[in-house]
């Protein structure tokens, strides 16, 4: 969930950054001074929409180390750091990868993740809960999962996938502020877009921004069922079960406040799954025991 939390931070605060910058350099302006310009704008979209993305992507590794506080062992201090370094660098050697980088972060509760902006400048990190509440069996199926991902080019293909959206919320955004302030102004002349144009783009960068989420997080859902299956077979589709069974224990001895459901590793029910980036555990664990 971490690897998803950052990359969705990070371009949304590069394409806020963007945004100013388009509107200080007067952009907007531009795309509208005589009627709005479709095929400028939608260029305009692609280049910032993808390029914001791209630049997130580039970022993710650096911005994934700062974020958490990882750590990574450049040289082994114990065991269990060396057993950490070994087992990714089987588990990379199997799956065809150069070495990733390997990070421990500090937080109570498992976790583990896999960033970076290629399949040669990647990074694993675990928490120290994680390696606190597993064994060493579970551990090795977290560490296959997390080689999976990026075995599979997930990071890289939740780049493209996100530059696609970015492009159609800052077009469509653009297109309903337009049409807003055109509505507005009357039918009267005037240089340059006017205050509605800006307020309702933004509202509508907001709202579709929202929707775009929607549409990340369920790729994200389909990628997991797949990383689970890589995982499976790195370390096993018994140690893989083991692992997500350890994780449902830990993270359900009750169940969570309706607020906070959208919010547990587990998943929610109804509307608030639209928003997670993992499926439920139980459907994960279903789906090795079937072999699907």
């Amino acid at each position: 969930m971490k690897r998803i939390g950052l990359f969705l931070l990070t371009n949304l605060a590069v394409l806020a950054v963007l945004a100013v910058t388009s509107r200080l350099l007067g952009v907007d302006r531009f795309l509208t001074q005589n009627g709005l310009d479709l095929p400028a704008l939608f260029g305009f979209a692609a280049v910032f929409g993808m390029g914001g993305a791209f630049i997130s992507l580039a970022i993710s590794r650096w911005m994934a180390k700062r974020a958490t506080g990882a750590r990574v062992i450049a040289t082994p201090a114990n065991a269990t750091e060396r057993w950490l370094v070994d087992t990714v660098a089987r588990q990379a050697q199997t799956a065809g990868l150069p070495m990733p980088e390997v990070a421990i972060f500090d937080s109570p509760q498992p976790n583990a993740f896999a960033t970076g902006p290629s399949r040669s400048r990647a990074l694993v990190a675990v928490s120290t809960g994680l390696l606190e509440h597993m064994d060493r069996r579970e551990v090795e199926a977290v560490l296959a999962h997390e080689v999976s991902h990026v075995a599979n080019g997930d990071m890289v293909t939740l780049t493209l996938i996100q530059g696609v959206v970015n492009t159609f919320v800052i077009a469509l955004s653009r297109i309903v502020g337009y049409a807003v302030d055109r509505a507005l102004a009357g039918g009267q002349e005037r240089e340059g877009p006017g205050p509605a144009f800006w307020v309702t783009s933004l509202v509508c960068e907001l709202l579709f921004g929202i929707a775009a989420t929607m549409v990340v997080m369920a790729f994200s859902r389909r990628r997991e069922f797949r990383a689970d299956a890589g995982g499976a077979t790195l370390a096993g589709r018994g140690a893989m079960i083991a692992a997500l069974e350890r994780l449902r224990a830990v993270h359900e001895p009750q169940p969570l406040p309706a607020a906070l459901n959208a919010f547990g590793i587990a998943g929610g029910k109804g509307w608030t799954r639209l928003f997670l980036s993992h499926p439920p555990l139980e459907e994960r664990i279903a789906a090795l025991r079937s072999g699907a």
